[in-house]
């Protein structure tokens, strides 16, 4: 017994071979490259033109969405300049430094745990022997603002750089060093992730702030993932505390806060409406840090306290695996190859791409939730790869089509009836490519004395000859509605009931065996000067079992038919020669014909004949143009004598033909094998 399951695979080899073929190397070169650019896209689209900010707008909803609440941070506290601030000390850029100086002398005997400066001391001020001396009287650590010209050249020029180093170095003290204020953006402006660490710059603030205490969180080192930014859970509550600085530095009114410095970090830095203010994931979607609403920026102290806060919180996201990317990259893109190549339905393909496209959507928020970090996660790559692999996969398949189409229009026209064709194409299942049984009307022709002509004429006459009498024959075949087998040397083999059979195949066939003999008799009265004489046209028609469909090679259609009923009509058309008969019909392809005597054509008998290779005896009939009644009336009385042993009635019946000198061959032929065989016994033919 056959393996099913090896067959399947073997004719999905053969299928793929084939496309691949028919799709050519110039094609397929296209498709391999966009396969890989959908994998590109699939893996890389956070890197990637236009689709980086589509990425970065999804996960800014993700973000905000799954951004957790929360009450006032009681570790962080904010000590801000303001616009009012400036407007006291009418100074702007750079912030008054006596403020910052009475600040510091204020919060020092408060118990903070650290302080974080986010301002730039890159300029000499008057009032800086002021601070400066505050900043070394210190005893609470203090953390001083240092940004590059490597790293931050849109904040700080080379000359600030210097001039900030020089500033650093005259106040440095064990309590009082220097911090990265480095914040990053994305393409987008957006700051959403912790920024790298660059060899030559001092640890982060929120790191440097925490160093050496129980509130370190080394795994912070390295980490470049999200930020995680919370949102106010109550409506008259922020997430973090901000105090006027020029309230703290008064010591009339200092008091008033001391409880909200005492065991906090502080970060000092600037809440001015037009600097130093930055983008974040609530930008995008219109959420807000104030309760109170308003302005969705962040200004870049308030930063540095969600990364501190996240710090001191160990938050740390879950990171997914590279290998799961990739993994899900490449599934994107096979499954993009797998829904092009689906042979489905329109509204079954609608269906499913609709909810594949709703899982792509759905999964990275899915990811979210289970407290992964999607930072860098492809929402976008995913669908862009499949959506890529779709269209170069479909592009693909339609060239191949294009390709079966053109190839089956030329095979198919010259083949088989245009009304069969077209249905074909319409629908390409009618034309089965394997092997399948079916009961056919199986047609063979043959040109009496071909061969000797070919020893007898040039080799280019013959082809011209042969060109011409195939030309005509095959046009007979189509014009009734048959399917053109093969040509062997001058025999045309045809077939009618397959790919599509219809009710009036029977009839159709034998039209067409009249039909051939006429053109074949054409053909010789036309045949050029200097020619010998050609031989008649025969036909032999038999209706029967066979296995049709494409027994051919990979490079064309080779729709033919094999078995039993092909063999019997091509030893019925080799019985024409020792019968003296032009066309012979099987009984069982002449009951199914549908004719009778007021049919252009009737059938009269010639007996039985044992064919060789066969077994049992075949019933064999011509067709006789115009119906002939009194050549019908003389063979069915001859033939129905036999069968019943009347002897004497055979004898008398042929004594008539005689006597009567009936110029028909086949006729005389039939009574005189039967006058020789013994009562119903069969012709046997050599």
């Amino acid at each position: 017994m056959p393996d099913s399951k090896g067959t399947s695979a073997q004719a999905l080899r053969h299928s793929l071979s084939q496309g691949l073929r028919q799709l050519g190397w110039q094609r397929l070169a296209v498709a391999a490259l966009l396969l890989a650019l959908a994998l590109f896209t699939a893996l890389r689209s956070w890197d990637l033109p236009l689709l980086s900010n589509a990425e970065n707008a999804l996960y800014d909803v993700r973000a905000a969405g799954f951004a957790p609440r929360a009450d006032t941070d009681k570790r962080i506290v904010l000590v801000v300049y303001t616009d009012d601030t400036n407007r006291k000390t009418g100074q702007i850029s750079p912030v008054d430094r006596t403020v910052l100086a009475e600040a510091l002398a204020q919060i020092e005997g408060m118990g903070a745990k650290g302080i974080g400066i986010d301002i730039l001391l890159d300029s000499a001020q008057d009032d800086d022997p002021l601070l400066q001396a505050a900043l070394r009287g210190m005893t609470t650590p203090v953390y001083l603002a240092f940004a590059s010209n490597r790293t931050n050249p849109e904040a700080i020029t080379w000359e600030q750089e210097q001039d900030l180093r020089r500033y650093l170095a005259a106040v440095r003290t064990e309590t009082t060093r220097p911090a990265s204020i480095l914040l990053v953006t994305d393409n987008d402006g957006a700051a959403r992730r912790w920024p790298r660490h660059y060899a030559g710059l001092p640890p982060l603030l929120s790191e440097a702030l925490t160093a050496g205490t129980p509130d370190a969180a080394p795994q912070f080192s390295s980490f470049t993932g999200p930020i995680r930014y919370r949102l106010p859970s109550a409506k008259d509550r922020p997430v973090f505390e901000k105090i006027p600085i020029d309230l703290l530095a008064d010591p009339a009114t200092a008091p008033l806060v001391a409880e909200t410095i005492r065991g906090r970090y502080v970060l000092i830095g600037g809440d001015f409406a037009d600097f130093d203010q930055f983008d974040t994931p609530f930008t995008r979607t219109g959420l807000s840090p104030d309760p109170r609403g308003g302005h969705s920026r962040m200004i870049g102290v308030e930063i540095h306290a969600s990364m501190l806060a996240q710090l001191l919180d160990k938050a740390l996201p879950r990171s997914v695996p590279g290998w799961a990317q990739t993994l899900g990259a490449a599934f994107a893109v096979l499954l993009g190859m797998a829904t092009a190549a689906a042979r489905a339905r329109p509204w079954q393909l609608a269906l499913g791409v609709a909810a594949q496209l709703l899982a792509f959507a759905a999964f990275p928020f899915l990811v979210a939730r289970a407290g992964f970090d999607t930072l860098g996660f492809p929402a976008v790559g995913w669908p862009a790869g499949w959506l890529i692999a779709y269209v170069a996969v479909s592009a693909a398949l339609r060239a191949i089509n294009a390709a079966q189409r053109e190839f089956a229009q030329g095979a198919l026209g010259k083949y088989l009836p245009r009304s069969v064709a077209s249905e074909i194409l319409r629908n390409p299942e009618r034309l089965r490519l394997h092997g399948e049984k079916r009961e056919i009307f199986c047609l063979f022709s043959d040109l009496e004395g071909f061969t000797k002509l070919t020893h007898a004429v040039e080799p280019e006459m013959i082809a011209r000859l042969l060109n011409e009498y195939l030309d005509k024959l095959s046009a007979v075949v189509l014009e009734h509605g048959g399917t053109l087998d093969k040509f062997v040397g001058d025999a045309v083999v045809a077939f009618w009931g397959a790919p599509i059979a219809y009710p009036d195949d029977g009839a159709r066939v034998v039209k067409a065996a009249i039909a051939m003999y006429q053109a074949g008799e054409e053909f010789r009265r036309q045949a050029p000067a200097g020619v010998p004489p050609i031989g008649r046209t025969r036909v032999g028609v038999h209706f029967g079992e066979a296995i049709v469909g494409n027994f051919g090679g990979d490079g064309r259609i080779q729709y033919t038919a094999l078995g039993d009923a092909m063999n019997t009509a091509a030893r019925l058309e080799s019985a024409n020669k020792p019968l003296d008969t032009t066309i012979l019909v099987s009984r069982e392809a002449m009951e199914r014909c549908g004719a009778d005597s007021s049919d252009a054509y009737g059938f009269r008998p010639m007996g039985t004949v044992s064919l060789r290779g066969r077994a049992t005896p075949v019933e064999v009939f011509e067709p006789v143009p115009g119906g002939a009644p009194e050549t019908r009336t003389l063979a069915e009385a001859l033939v129905a004598a036999h069968a019943a042993g009347d002897r004497a009635g055979v004898q008398a019946l042929t004594a008539r033909i005689t006597a009567e000198g009936h110029k028909d061959p086949a006729l005389a032929n039939l009574a005189r094998r039967l006058a020789e065989l013994d009562d119903g016994e069969s012709y046997v033919l050599g």
